[in-house]
């Protein structure tokens, strides 16, 4: 479906059904109660000019905020032609303004509005005789998708690992903490449930209440080198992150490359595409250059007492290749080792089979990480929530690579 709609007169209820249909097809949650809602909600205000046009069928179809960005994209492609709307409320006001120039400034959402609003079309196959083949030897699209480095796959292949990404097992890491909450399978005695029960008794009989620990995931820190040389692989990390963010609590976010910029607030939006649209117009120094030492120096002053409690797991990815390599890289690389409880390095330069570790950014900052990781394919993302998830990981201990160099 497109923006060309026919604008005969009589034909504003058959659009707007059309309309909704490309609404359904962008994501957005559009029955057919919604339709009449809409047809009658037009029919009733009488309108006359493009805006509140827009806004009568966005009170109709939008219901959370997060839809808001779809609708507004969806209704600049399906309206586009020029005077389509004012001649299809002809038939209602005898005058109508003349339209507005749209803006061609791309949003946030607007490749999965462009789908739904032009479905690929499906061509029958010509009639030939029926082959069987063996499939014994073949690979599916998803396991080369699983395994193909993120530099090198299209748009479509990007598409379609943004959807796997969101569909990851996440981390099971939750461990106990210091405080306890009422629980009747519980191996510890509560004493002041257990005296109050007894007293509501008359002390006639005692009725032991029990507790345990309360269970907690630890709070994820994720440090995200966003600098040129991590273009390729900083957006599809941070959707990783978005993913993490909706199913669990205490997810935080940085950004660097100059500078460190928070960006947990803005990937807390539900709707992947806006989260990374709001998170891009806050960051002043995407893919600039590289500041490893001084934005771990803000963060250890500014964020670590903030975010680094409860036993907080690290997350730094970063190719390493510092601009301005000295003595304060690794001084900050130990105070932040020692703020955390783990300290995972993700580095994509490990997807070569040939990569020794001899840049002085990344021999200062090695002897202070837990681990040391690829992070290059949906493959590794796996891996990396299976790590997460075990107490010790010894398949990527960074001390292997440091021997290697001397």
């Amino acid at each position: 479906m497109t923006g060309s709609a026919d604008p005969t007169p009589g034909k504003l209820a058959d659009n707007i059904a059309y309309f909704a249909r490309a609404l359904r097809a962008a994501g957005l949650p559009v029955g057919p109660g919604a339709v009449v809602d809409a047809i009658a909600a037009v029919e009733a205000a009488r309108i006359g000019e493009r805006e509140d046009f827009y806004w009568t069928l966005h009170a109709v179809f939008v219901k959370r905020r997060e839809h808001t960005i779809l609708f507004d994209q969806a209704f600049r492609l399906f309206w586009r032609r020029r005077a389509l709307i004012e001649k299809l409320i002809q038939q209602m006001s005898p005058i109508a303004p003349g339209a507005k120039k749209p803006e061609d400034k791309p949003k946030a959402g607007a490749a999965r509005v462009e789908a739904g609003m032009n479905p690929p079309k499906r061509e029958r196959p010509p009639l030939q005789e029926e082959e069987r083949f063996s499939a014994r030897l073949t690979v599916s699209d998803r396991e080369v998708l699983r395994e193909k480095d993120f530099s090198q796959m299209s748009a479509a292949e990007i598409a379609r690992a943004k959807r796997l990404i969101a569909a990851l097992r996440l981390p099971d890491d939750a461990r106990p903490t210091r405080r306890f909450a009422a629980d009747p399978k519980g191996a510890v005695v509560d004493m002041r449930r257990t005296l109050r029960r007894s007293m509501r008794a008359g002390g006639a009989s005692i009725d032991i209440a029990w507790r345990a620990p309360v269970i907690v995931a630890p709070p994820l820190v994720a440090l995200l080198d966003i600098s040129g040389s991590m273009a390729d692989y900083s957006r599809l990390f941070l959707h990783f992150l978005h993913a993490m963010a909706e199913k669990r609590r205490r997810v935080h976010a940085f950004v660097f490359a100059t500078r460190l910029t928070n960006v947990t607030r803005e990937m807390t939006n539900r709707d992947p595409d806006e989260a990374l649209a709001r998170a891009a117009g806050r960051v002043q120094d995407w893919e600039g250059g590289t500041r490893i030492a001084t934005c771990l120096h803000a963060f250890n002053k500014d964020w670590s007492r903030r975010v680094l409690g409860q036993g907080a797991t690290v997350l730094l990815f970063t190719d390493g290749l510092e601009r301005d390599p000295d003595a304060t890289l690794a001084f900050e690389m130990d105070r932040l080792k020692r703020s955390c409880r783990r300290l995972i390095w993700l580095n994509p330069l490990l997807r070569y089979d040939r990569f020794e570790a001899r840049a002085s950014g990344i021999r200062a900052m090695l002897p202070h990480v837990h681990e040391f990781r690829p992070i290059h394919t949906i493959g590794s993302m796996e891996t990396l929530c299976e790590a997460l998830s075990a107490r010790r990981s010894r398949d990527a201990d960074p001390r292997a690579w440091l021997r290697a160099v001397a």
